[in-house]
């Protein structure tokens, strides 16, 4: 949205930040990795408002360059976005949003296209609290003249965390981790470079909680924030685990067996869907039997067959998953579906007697930065292989 020089902190070094710097190449930014962690952006001048399809479909979080570009460039064209397989995830309400803001769409031969001469404030009612959506309206508020309120707006502490970079930059917004967003759009030229330390990732922080709950013993979890995941965290503690916030992070120690919860998947501050592979990896081998309720993405159960090849004891039902805990899981070949589908079965490989092999883990690498080299320091028996024809 604007031109200068931004530096970017904290940023793992993972397939997915690979992916839309090459995005972000692709329509005239100049984008490197400066140092361990560290991103510079560049932005001079025109940019080519036009995300081509071999970048696009490889990730849902391209939809993300929609707002912004077309509050600067006015004009977009893209793919719709790919990314993870667990159920259709439609771009409705972003477009919604964007037409009550003044822009006109069209959809043809694959393409998307958007076009405004300038964008006005409008207020957009959410039917539910995207983060995609909210993020796509609060970017393209920005530039837009007048004022934008987001009702229903997502709370994530990402959206805080976007929030805080783009007023940084001068954007005028209000409301942030509430429920309505207010921005007060502003001209091009009052934005100006910043550099910005990014928000630690709650999910990947509640992998290494879910390791250590099937494994045993205790770990520090460094920068982990427990504020960002309170709800998950309360769960994990109704099943047994000793969770110690901190100024440095997070020590977590399991008890001598994990004990069964209901949970439900609910819009931040709720459970998220994210972590859902985690929580029923742990209640596979908790005492007892406990019910998990998918409110959000009701396809995304397909890990559980996985789970099951590993001696899992689950039954689904709709929007419902019933896990019966057994003592142990049991090694076998498994496959990843996606990034925390992945994670869960790395997870359960450590909850398993013997050796479990999992395939597909390019979907880790989307999500996680040396999963296997932080799980060996502290003593998890895995190590990455290189598989023949795959």
């Amino acid at each position: 949205m604007g031109d200068g020089r931004f530096q970017i902190d904290n940023v793992p070094d993972i397939a997915d930040v690979q992916i839309m710097a090459e995005l972000l190449g692709a329509l005239g930014a100049r984008v490197e990795r400066v140092r361990p962690g560290g991103l510079q952006i560049e932005v001079d001048g025109d940019l080519t408002p036009v995300a081509p399809y071999e970048l696009v479909e490889r990730i849902r979080a391209s939809i993300n360059v929609l707002g912004p570009l077309l509050t600067r460039c006015g004009h977009v064209r893209l793919s719709l976005p790919g990314g993870d397989d667990f159920g259709a995830r439609p771009i409705d309400m972003h477009i919604a949003g964007l037409e009550a803001m003044g822009a006109e769409f069209k959809f043809s031969h694959g393409y998307l296209e958007a076009r405004a001469d300038r964008l006005r404030g409008a207020r957009v009612v959410f039917e539910f609290p995207s983060v995609g959506a909210t993020e796509n309206i609060l970017t393209a508020a920005v530039l837009a003249e007048g004022r934008t309120e987001i009702h229903n707006a997502a709370r994530e502490p990402e959206i805080v965390d976007l929030c805080e970079f783009l007023i940084s930059a001068g954007a005028q917004i209000s409301g942030a981790g509430t429920p309505i967003i207010t921005i007060e759009g502003v001209e091009q030229s009052a934005l100006r470079s910043v550099t910005h330390t990014t928000v630690p990732d709650r999910i990947q922080a509640a992998t290494y909680v879910a390791a250590v709950a099937v494994a045993g013993g205790e770990i520090e979890i460094v920068g982990a924030v427990a504020d960002h995941m309170a709800m998950v965290l309360e769960r994990c503690s109704d099943m047994g685990l000793e969770i110690e916030p901190g100024l440095a992070g997070l020590r977590v120690a399991a008890p001598e067996r994990l004990g069964s919860v209901d949970v439900a998947t609910l819009p931040y501050p709720g459970i998220a869907t994210d972590y859902k592979p985690l929580i029923i990896t742990m209640l596979s081998v908790a005492d007892g039997v406990g019910i998990v309720t998918e409110n959000l993405y009701p396809g995304r159960f397909r890990y559980v067959e996985e789970l099951q090849r590993l001696g899992a004891d689950i039954r689904t039902s709709g929007h419902h998953a019933v896990i019966r805990g057994v003592p142990r899981l049991s090694g076998a070949p498994v496959r990843a579906h996606d990034i925390r589908a992945g994670a869960a079965m790395v997870v359960a490989g450590l909850a398993a007697e013997g050796e479990t092999t999992i395939t597909g883990v390019h979907h880790i690498d989307r999500g996680y930065e040396d999963l296997v080299g932080r799980l060996r320091g502290v003593g998890a028996s895995i190590e990455r292989i290189a598989v023949e024809g795959l």
